[in-house]
């Protein structure tokens, strides 16, 4: 008898199939989640000291504008990696 947990897994693979990566695909997709932790942490480095000295000047506007900038750049970042990573895994064996 299966679980409910088996279960659902196959109703899951059965709606969408399980993609097998291959080792070149898997090491692209970690390069690509590298590269964008790198220009989260990058940015954030840079937007959080201006927002520091924002707030030091008082200036609550701007600081929220500062603040709102960086969620638009880390969001803009996040969904430029799942292109890229989507592409990697579209990719078949005769396409590389």
């Amino acid at each position: 008898m299966k679980s409910a947990y088996e279960l659902a897994m196959e109703r899951l693979a059965a709606k969408e199939p399980v993609v097998q990566l291959s080792a070149d695909q898997k090491q692209r997709i970690s390069a690509i989640e590298a590269k964008c932790k790198a220009d989260i942490a990058a940015k954030e480095l840079l937007l959080q000291s201006e927002l520091a000295k924002t707030l030091a000047t008082g200036a609550r506007d701007e600081a929220a504008k500062i603040q709102g900038q960086l969620t638009d750049e880390i969001r803009r970042f996040e969904e430029k990696r799942e292109r890229a990573k989507d592409a990697v895994r579209g990719e078949t064996s005769s396409e590389r």
